[in-house]
């Protein structure tokens, strides 16, 4: 089956790049120009498996879209923005997105970025996990504690797993994200730093305080 992938953004030309780009790679690709028509119901989000989302598009921005309708997306969410500044950044993170790509950018990184995070979402992994309070259910990527379920985003989710199959070990805020995200190339600490943010506060909510910092190095999953 081939991968599915929407683009949101207000500038016709960036979409037909978009296009073009990623169906060398195989995908199907739907472009919306209009982001009010994913408001409306007409565009089953749930049968994506990657979004790219514009942040700075007329009528209603990125990250107001994203915060309506992160819940109806169960795949992973990329940025789009001409925005870089550390604060917007982090907003977006804050959201619930997966990654962003900063504009101006070129088709080789659009598509490996792209193709890290399908070959993440759709790596082949058929068992569960217990790693101490915390079961991982490593096909279907979601975990458990005391009976339910912590909501993560498909990149939480990541960091969550990877860190607590390499339980003890400390991983700088780079080699979390070319690891998990698998493409090392413009990545940026205060990505990964704001996603262990959101993740502890999840966390928190269970009575749980799984991810440990070590000062200077990076982030281990607790013995």
């Amino acid at each position: 089956m081939n991968t599915r992938i929407l683009a949101v953004d207000d500038e016709e030309g960036i979409l037909r790049l978009i296009r073009r780009a990623l169906e060398r790679d195989g995908a199907v690709v739907d472009t919306v120009s209009d982001p009010c028509r994913l408001l409306s119901g007409e565009i089953s989000l749930a049968s994506y498996d990657l979004v790219l989302l514009d942040v700075m598009m007329p009528g209603i921005d990125g990250f107001s879209l994203l915060e309506k309708l992160r819940e109806d997306m169960d795949c992973p969410v990329l940025f789009l923005t001409a925005k870089t500044s550390e604060e917007d950044v982090m907003k977006g993170f804050g959201l619930g997105a997966d990654d962003y790509i900063r504009k101006p950018f070129g088709v080789g990184e659009l598509r490996a970025r792209v193709q890290a995070h399908i070959r993440r979402e759709k790596r082949e992994k058929k068992n569960s996990v217990t790693v101490g309070d915390v079961r991982f259910y490593l096909k279907e990527k979601r975990v458990e504690s005391g009976g339910g379920e912590i909501m993560l985003t498909p990149g939480e989710y990541a960091i969550c797993e990877f860190l607590a199959l390499h339980r003890g070990q400390v991983f700088s805020r780079e080699q979390i994200y070319e690891k998990v995200f698998g493409y090392g190339g413009g990545s940026d600490d205060s990505a990964i730093t704001e996603h262990v943010k959101n993740i502890r506060g999840k966390f928190r909510k269970a009575g749980l305080s799984p991810i440990e910092t070590v000062w200077g190095i990076g982030y281990k999953w607790k013995v």
